[in-house]
């Protein structure tokens, strides 16, 4: 691996590990997000604390986090020798920061919205496709985590729909997409655990 790849891989990561939910709410005055609702450090419980401005505010820089990182590589990455492999890595990096922040002990969200603003970066139409799915089932059955599961089963084949000419389809990018939706399925496991037993708890509640 050249150096140049190493540095843009080692910078996505750091990139990834600001914790915006827990930046967001100590600049709002707001009780640090691992202290309450499911002890997630994401928007949906910054949401829990009743402060819809700070969960919005927590949404949009995390899904930039994931963002930033894969569209300077993909424009400038060229430069410095970089490629498709690179804007993957970059992108895989990123959403890596989010779970296993180094500036909070390793301990970070389910990577929701950051894995959404990586999908976006690799292509504006891949990204909002697999948000609307989130969207849908977020609003037909008002759980969070249901729509982020279907959501990231879903992303490696409305990647792969690039193959009739909407998008350049990438061997590395696609593995990338493929390890994101494993890892946030993994990160989900106990609201998968709790879905099934129906005690899982809906948008808009304080559980």
């Amino acid at each position: 691996m050249q150096t140049s790849s190493l540095i843009a891989i080692v910078l996505a990561y750091l990139v990834g590990s600001l914790s915006f939910a827990v930046i967001v709410s100590k600049a709002m005055g707001l009780n640090d997000p691992r202290s309450y609702g499911s002890g997630n450090p994401g928007a949906t419980n910054v949401l829990r604390s009743g402060n819809k401005q700070a969960a919005i505010f927590t949404l949009l820089l995390d899904a930039f986090k994931g963002w930033l990182p894969v569209f300077i590589v993909q424009h400038w990455g060229s430069q410095w020798g970089l490629g498709a492999t690179d804007v993957a890595l970059v992108g895989l990096a990123a959403f890596l920061g989010h779970l296993y922040p180094v500036f909070f002990r390793f301990k970070g969200g389910k990577g929701v919205a950051t894995a959404a603003g990586v999908l976006i970066g690799f292509g504006p139409w891949l990204g909002l496709l697999v948000l609307a799915i989130w969207l849908i089932v977020a609003f037909v059955f008002r759980y969070s985590s249901l729509a982020a599961l279907v959501a990231a089963m879903a992303a490696p084949l409305v990647y792969m729909l690039g193959i009739n000419g909407w998008w350049k389809v990438e061997g590395p990018v696609l593995m990338s997409i493929i390890v994101m939706s494993m890892l946030l399925l993994w990160r989900h496991r106990d609201n998968i655990r709790r879905l099934l037993a129906g005690q899982e708890g809906r948008l808009g509640s304080k559980k």
